[in-house]
């Protein structure tokens, strides 16, 4: 609210609900009661369901101002395009709000829904709020009225609401909606189709409920997969309503069973891509290993399987089991998994005849050695080998003669798994093969647990690396011949190798 001088008018943005004049506020209906002028947004057409809402409580002794749109969908040739005309026209119409203000006058602009929720008022607001005293009354959301109509939950418990505008990309949509535990998509009519095209790609289309017209004369709900996409007008929505208690599948189906190997990145939520996300919330089972089930958060109706990490095989296994009895199964793989993770596994596993039939896909996610490196600064920036210290699957000889490879041919060196508990002697053994054929300058990204709580990440010259600090939860990246390492002013050390390599001979 400005200070204002008194003797200009008052501004009042008037949320008048979904459409049902019965759902209006005390607030609203007395805001417009008072108002010298009634403002209201339209088409071309001159009609305003806005108007419409609020037309008991419009006496014939208030100013009316029509705000007509220039245009709608259709295109212009406007020099700054859509977007310009429809900047000309906000300015224009609040100039004829602003008038009526400095003159004393107060202005009730009507708006469907909430004021503040994708309506036309807020142009008005931004323009006109700083200059004039302004109130903001609430009104009932299309959202609100939509899970009213449908008479199911939004959200319980811990579940979060997504609100989406259907003119996003496809791909963004399907995104957004993967991801999503309950979302609404506003702005259909004929943004439907793709909507629809989004909601079956992330696999919701089965959950999705429609809403047309929410408290109006032609109101219309159902499955949207039942929805005609020629008969979906502008004022309609597609819900995902709450998944707590929803009704589970009585009888799986053979064939809806598939597996999907998910990469939680190095530590969960943060760094879950979308698309992840929707896999997650979609399965009806989670398998993996405990420690990364527990990055998942729980959903209703979904089983876990937690194990111990030394059982891929085992654990591929009995997801397949799963998936033959019609379950959609999630693998749950730290990092990425198909790096040193269960991809190999699963598809191992899923190459027996007997488990031919399942869909098995695979998910990418971030792997610890490019997070590793991006906390680092950018050690990977040219090439650069990955190679496991674990000598758990392959000897140790087969690991020493990739190091010296490797180093000979001066890449960078991503290591997984240095140490454990078990295994407390392959970290030095790699530092004494790796003196010989690099600088003891060379940097070295020590990176522990690295997106969590402990995490840790520091550059040390491979002459001082000590095999002491180095555990199971710890990535090491050893620089090339070219890996710069410097400390920045704010005493961070930062580590990069370049992407341009010098000619031979000139080292």
């Amino acid at each position: 609210m400005s200070n204002a001088p008194s003797q200009q008018g008052k501004l009042y943005g008037v949320g008048l609900g979904p459409g049902d004049p019965e759902l209006m506020t005390v607030a609203a209906v007395k805001a417009i009661a008072s108002a010298d002028v009634i403002a209201y947004h339209c088409a071309r057409h001159g009609r305003s369901i806005a108007r419409s809402i609020a037309a008991e409580h419009i006496r014939e002794t208030q100013i009316e101002e029509r705000l007509m749109y220039p245009l709608t969908v259709e295109t212009t040739d406007h020099p700054g395009g859509y977007r310009g005309a429809l900047d000309d026209f906000y300015e224009e119409a609040a100039a004829t709000l602003a008038a009526h203000l400095d003159a004393g006058r107060s202005v009730a602009v009507l708006a469907e829904g909430d004021p503040m929720f994708y309506g036309s008022y807020q142009h008005m607001h931004k323009r006109l709020a700083d200059r004039f005293e302004t109130t903001v009354i609430p009104g009932v959301t299309s959202i609100s009225a939509a899970a009213a109509r449908l008479g199911q939950p939004l959200c319980e418990d811990k579940e979060t609401l997504t609100v989406i505008p259907g003119t996003l990309p496809e791909d963004e949509l399907s995104a957004r909606i993967a991801a999503a535990d309950s979302a609404v998509v506003m702005k259909l009519g004929r943004t439907f189709t793709k909507v629809r095209a989004a909601l079956e790609s992330s696999g919701r289309l089965d959950d999705a409920r429609y809403v047309e017209r929410a408290f109006m004369d032609g109101e219309r709900t159902g499955a949207l997969a039942d929805i005609d996409p020629a008969s979906v007008p502008y004022f309609s929505v597609a819900v995902l309503p709450s998944r707590v208690d929803a009704e589970p599948v009585e009888a799986p189906d053979p064939a809806r069973g598939e597996v999907v190997v998910v990469g939680t990145g190095p530590a969960g939520a943060p760094w879950l891509t979308p698309e992840s996300r929707g896999a997650l919330a979609n399965a009806d089972d989670l398998v993996g290993y405990t420690t990364y089930l527990a990055r998942v958060p729980e959903r209703p109706g979904q089983v876990r399987h937690g194990s111990d990490n030394k059982v891929e095989s085992e654990r591929a296994e009995f997801a397949l089991d799963l998936a033959l009895r019609g379950h959609r199964v999630a693998v749950v793989s730290g990092g990425d998994p198909g790096v040193f993770a269960m991809a190999t596994a699963v598809l191992e596993v899923s190459s027996e005849d007997r488990y031919s039939g399942i869909p098995v896909r695979v998910l990418p996610g971030v792997t610890a050695a490019n997070a590793a490196a991006a906390k680092a600064g950018a050690p990977l920036g040219h090439d650069y080998a990955t190679i496991s210290l674990s000598d758990r699957l392959k000897p140790w000889e087969v690991i020493a003669e990739r190091l010296r490879t490797a180093a000979a041919a001066d890449l960078v060196l991503a290591l997984y798994n240095p140490g454990s508990r078990s295994r407390t002697w392959q970290v030095g053994k790699a530092r004494e093969l790796l003196l010989e054929l690099r600088l003891p300058d060379t940097p070295v990204v020590l990176a522990r647990d690295v997106g969590g709580a402990e995490e840790s990440v520091r550059v040390v010259r491979l002459a001082d690396l000590d095999p002491e600090v180095v555990d199971m939860r710890t990535l090491l990246i050893v620089g090339s011949s070219q890996t710069q390492a410097v400390v920045r002013p704010d005493g961070t050390r930062v580590a990069w190798t370049p992407r341009r390599y010098p000619e031979p001979g000139t080292v």
